[in-house]
């Protein structure tokens, strides 16, 4: 692994806090989803919008800070192919941590209800505008189901490179390498 760089501590720190963050925040999302309506769910929504800003702040300085630090080299071995699927999925989860809290914020606004973050109001409510609302919601929707499937590809990439290449790629996100 010589010629791999390794990767730096900020790097590793922010992959696994927006990635546990994300992942926490959009299962509980489909929790509440399925919750009758009630002022108990619409506590849990409220929750579910402050904690999706919150990972919206994260994962933009996750992208700052990838930006600085370039592009993360891939470890020497693998096809072509899987290297070109792999960055797709990077980039598709990457752009998916700030655009699910964006149109999560869309549907909120289209709504005309503002955003809160824990009681203290960024968006003050207003007009509905419902072309936004729905923009908001179907790409809410949608892209929960696409990343629900990127994150199984993910996963399922680092175990193959982990048992089955037996290479470095998941010592290295552990900050193992």
């Amino acid at each position: 692994m010589s010629n791999v760089s390794p990767l730096s501590k900020q790097t590793i720190f922010l992959h696994w806090l927006v990635a546990i963050s994300f992942i926490a925040v959009l299962a509980f999302g489909l929790y509440v989803e399925d919750l009758p309506k009630g002022p108990e769910k619409g506590e849990m929504i409220g929750l579910h919008k402050s904690f999706g800003f919150i990972i919206l702040v994260l994962a933009s300085s996750r992208i700052l800070w990838r930006v600085k630090e370039g592009p993360i080299s891939s470890i020497p071995g693998s096809p072509s192919w899987q290297e070109k699927a792999a960055k797709g999925v990077h980039h598709l989860l990457l752009l998916a941590t700030v655009l699910m809290p964006i149109s999560g914020i869309m549907m909120s606004v289209g709504g005309g209800r503002g955003l809160d973050v824990f009681g203290m109001t960024l968006i003050a409510a207003g007009e509905k505008k419902e072309w936004l609302g729905a923009v908001g919601h179907t790409t809410h929707e949608v892209l929960a189901n696409i990343v629900i499937a990127a994150i199984v590809l993910h996963v399922l990439g680092a175990l193959k490179h982990h048992l089955v290449d037996k290479d470095a790629t998941l010592k290295r996100m552990t900050g193992r390498d």
